[in-house]
């Protein structure tokens, strides 16, 4: 019976194994065998009609990524023990040579933008938030892994807006700046830019809202395009463009609570950089023209006030600056000026643009309304910073005032009181106040207390005087600085030496 089951057991088995054997030799000839399918082929490419493709490869080549970093100085930082610990030695070693040191070494902050090369030679338009303050600006081309140092030509902190240059050796692709004027709230709009250092990053939205500005967005001269194309931060600089392939607006500010996108953007209008670079490129500033009136845009144009001042519309002015052009034409706080050259005012920009605008030293004519009763006037338009010269900006040029910054290096009158407070009684020249960190003058040893008494051997008695000499000096000159310092209740002359820098930032 034991043989009978073996043998039984060993046929069933051969049957099952060659069942199974001859199954699996027909699936593997089945997967070979040739169905009669036909092979998929990748298509050539179709443009989408309604692809915004073609703007972007028109305006994507003059975008480029800006990198910047700035050297900050570290504060002194020592960690307090906690109650009842035992003072730690090793932790006082490191207190005092790393965190706890007051002059230990400076730190680094590095932050990302965008720009447009506006012009083939390398001149860029950004945002001045961007490279303010920036001991070292680099600039990467799309598509170029090089990174090339920049240079600022010039800022306008009214607008935020900077113009930096690159030396690329080449000639650069441009992007066109439309007229930013003619743009209507609905329009498609594409925002280019650098957002978290992604590079050539492109967004699509529409024009939310123009005109946008007040209640605390922005400056005196910062009125917005608003949009919800995703801006973020990298964007700053970079442009917004319309669907001609023209760019309409320089994407500056956003409002968020996570500091991130959430639908609300803003550009500076195209129509107002393209004033600001030409002054920028021209003259290295921006000029403003001023009457010297101040408002506030809410009360001065509020309707019940006007009526009770017996105006149809204007803007109530709330004071005069002393000694400005608008008291030398007769102008008192509580006037409702109501046209300027002829045009109506009935908002602050009215007012304002159209005098910002005007050339210095042209005359405005003015209509206002006092005690119910229509006047007219004219006034001198002069330079906004000497109207207003602890408002608008940084730049004084008033005459027998402190000079602008030369090469970063500031200088005023040797009174004597000056003189006697630096230890230089009956000494010539003029005083150095400030002297800019990274610069021409700081580089070749200038200090703050030093007096400037020859520039290349002319003497220099006053501001006017350092003015004349140093108008004189152009790129590549070389240029001998006398100064007498004190040190150590020693008098000391001093000879500082230079070629002048060949570039505008100084």
């Amino acid at each position: 019976m034991a043989a009978v089951f073996v043998a039984f057991t060993l046929t069933v088995g051969i049957m099952i194994g060659t069942v199974i054997s001859g199954r699996v030799s027909a699936m593997k000839s089945l997967s070979f065998s040739t169905s009669g399918a036909t092979p998929l082929v990748v298509p050539d490419p179709v443009p989408s009609s309604s692809s915004f493709a073609s703007i972007v490869n028109r305006v994507e080549p003059a975008v480029v990524n800006i990198a910047t970093t700035q050297v900050l100085e570290r504060r002194a930082k020592k960690r307090r023990p906690q109650p009842n610990e035992p003072e730690d030695p090793m932790q006082d070693f490191f207190d005092r040579f790393f965190d706890g040191q007051k002059d230990g070494p400076p730190q680094a902050e590095r932050s990302l933008g965008s720009g447009i090369i506006v012009d083939k030679k390398g001149f860029i338009l950004t945002n001045n938030h961007v490279v303010e303050q920036a001991t070292k600006i680099q600039v990467q081309l799309n598509g170029d892994s090089n990174k090339y140092t920049a240079k600022v030509i010039g800022v306008d902190e009214e607008t935020d807006l900077a113009v930096i240059k690159i030396e690329a050796g080449k000639d650069l692709p441009t992007a066109k700046l439309g007229n930013s004027d003619g743009v209507q709230v609905g329009d498609w709009v594409l925002a280019i830019g650098s957002p978290f250092g992604l590079q050539a990053t492109v967004t699509a939205g529409i024009i939310s809202a123009r005109d946008r500005g007040g209640n605390g967005l922005g400056r005196q001269f910062q009125r917005f395009i608003q949009t919800d194309a995703a801006i973020n931060p990298g964007n700053s600089g970079g442009p917004l463009v319309d669907l001609a392939g023209e760019v309409i607006g320089i994407n500056t500010a956003i409002i968020t609570g996570s500091r991130g996108y959430e639908g609300v953007g803003f550009a500076l209008p195209s129509s107002a950089a393209i004033n600001v670079y030409n002054q920028i490129v021209a003259k290295g500033r921006v000029t403003r023209g001023s009457i010297g009136v101040s408002f506030q845009e809410d009360l001065g144009t509020n309707a019940i006030t006007l009526k009770s001042l017996g105006a149809p519309y204007g803007v109530v002015i709330e004071g005069v600056e002393p000694g400005s052009p608008a008291e030398k034409a007769g102008l008192k706080g509580g006037d409702v000026i109501t046209s300027v050259n002829g045009q109506q005012v009935k908002s602050g920009n009215d007012l304002v643009n159209p005098i910002a605008t005007a050339q210095i030293g042209s005359k405005v004519k003015l209509s206002y309304i006092r005690d119910r009763q229509q006047k007219e006037t004219n006034a001198t338009v002069e330079d906004r910073t000497r109207v207003f010269p602890n408002q608008a900006g940084r730049t004084s040029d008033q005459p027998g005032g402190a000079a602008p910054a030369e090469f970063g290096l500031r200088v005023d009158e040797l009174t004597p009181e000056r003189a006697r407070k630096v230890g230089l009684e009956g000494q010539k020249g003029v005083l150095v106040t400030d002297v800019e960190p990274a610069s021409f003058a700081e580089d070749i040893g200038f200090g703050r207390g030093d007096v400037i008494a020859e520039v290349n051997r002319e003497t220099v008695n006053s501001v006017e005087e350092y003015r004349k000499v140093v108008t004189k000096l152009k790129p590549g000159d070389n240029v001998v600085f006398k100064v007498l310092r004190k040190q150590d209740d020693k008098l000391f002359t001093v000879y500082l030496p230079g070629v002048v820098p060949s570039d505008n930032q100084q």
